[in-house]
């Protein structure tokens, strides 16, 4: 039986008779404001800050702002069903946890809270390579949950096979590859703040207990964390890869392969035609190029170009569940959520990011019945009017 996840706002309203509220705020946009308030600078800045003047964040903002939901009445909307079919693997909902990296700089459990929050609404977490904690720890507190690894695609072969061994071992059963910061953008937020997680010895949990990586350095992370943080940085940045590369994955992980950060049509036909399952149009949620096109912009001529042979998927911007319907009416199979429940992670650990995860679960869930669909099915572009 499909959840129904828009229960959410009737236990909240039952809860206020008891004079509880929730423990921080349900509208996702003005989640980035709260964890002003409750975040050091360095940390808050990078989380939200993006590439150049914020011009690419603003404009995934502005995109979605541009196509409106037309309701439609009397639809027998009074059950729904949110599930989604992505990889093969039935969903819950068509929401996943983005990829974001260097966790604890938020709350100290970092990506563990993050993952057992996912795994206990059902949701599927994408753990970034970029982690505080270890592939194994991760997969530990996540459990049963579906899990995901995106790879950040070091420049050294042993230790990309190495890392994707573990994570295979580990249970993560689809493969993301970010295509778009193989060198991180000009992002003044942290400049300004000289801060910059990794140098500081943070989101290196997974090459630091690499037994690959671990063989080419001198001395250990433990006894000489500078000269490994320092071998890591030039091992995961710098270097432009090719598309021929690509069958060296494919050669070393027998899972789905997705590529991450995808804005042009002839790329995704590339992807097509190297094999990949499935891709993620993304602008990395404004952080690498500024001035570029808006996701939600570039998605129909993707998804009309290779939607009928990989499945399509979508971040950079979403926030709330309207935005994950204009989405999917566009042409994606499901959207990766990123910012939101980092900020619910910042106010609140486990039990942060499962309020807001929720939060946006019951919006979507409302928001689909209110405007008069029964199951994703039934979005399309009709679905949407673009403002004049």
């Amino acid at each position: 039986m499909a959840a129904q996840f828009g229960t959410y706002q009737s236990e909240i309203y039952l809860q206020g008779l008891a004079g509880a509220v929730p423990p921080f705020t349900t509208d996702p946009t003005a989640l980035e404001a709260s964890a002003r308030e409750v975040l050091e600078p360095g940390p808050f800045g990078y989380v939200a800050g993006g590439a150049g003047a914020g011009a690419t964040m603003r404009a995934n903002r502005d995109a979605f702002d541009r196509w409106r939901i037309v309701p439609r009445m009397l639809a027998d909307a009074t059950d729904r069903d949110l599930r989604a079919t992505v990889l093969g693997t039935e969903l819950a909902a068509p929401v996943l946890l983005a990829p974001i990296g260097v966790q604890s700089i938020v709350h100290e459990d970092g990506e563990l809270a993050t993952a057992a929050a996912a795994a206990e609404l059902g949701m599927p977490i994408v753990l970034s390579t970029a982690s505080s904690y270890s592939i194994e720890e991760v997969a530990e507190a996540s459990g049963d949950g579906e899990r995901w690894y995106q790879l950040y695609w070091p420049n050294d072969d042993d230790v990309t096979v190495s890392i994707l061994e573990r994570a295979k071992r580990s249970g993560f059963t689809a493969l993301v590859v970010t295509l778009d910061t193989w060198t991180l953008a000009w992002r003044p937020q942290d400049l300004d703040q000289s801060y910059l997680p990794f140098i500081r010895g943070v989101g290196t949990a997974i090459p630091f207990s690499d037994p690959a990586f671990r063989a080419l350095l001198a001395q250990s992370p433990e006894e000489d964390r500078n000269s490994a943080v320092l071998r890591w940085v030039q091992m995961f940045t710098g270097v432009d890869k090719s598309w021929d590369r690509l069958a060296f994955l494919r050669e070393h992980w027998d899972g789905p392969i997705v590529l991450k950060g995808v804005l042009h049509p002839d790329d995704a036909r590339l992807a097509v035609d190297a094999g990949m399952d499935g891709i993620v149009v993304s602008n990395h949620g404004g952080r690498q190029v500024d001035g570029a096109v808006a996701a939600l912009d570039a998605l129909p001529a993707i998804a009309e170009a290779v939607g009928d042979r990989v499945d399509v998927l979508f971040d950079s911007g979403v926030r709330t569940g309207a935005d994950v319907i204009k989405a999917i009416s566009l042409g994606a199979k499901a959207v990766l959520l990123g910012r939101p429940w980092v900020y619910g992670l910042a106010h609140g650990g486990r039990e942060g990011v499962r309020h807001v995860l929720r939060s946006v679960l019951a919006d979507l869930d409302l928001t689909l019945g209110l405007s008069g669909n029964r199951s994703l099915a039934d979005l399309g572009r009709h679905t949407l009017m673009e403002k004049p």
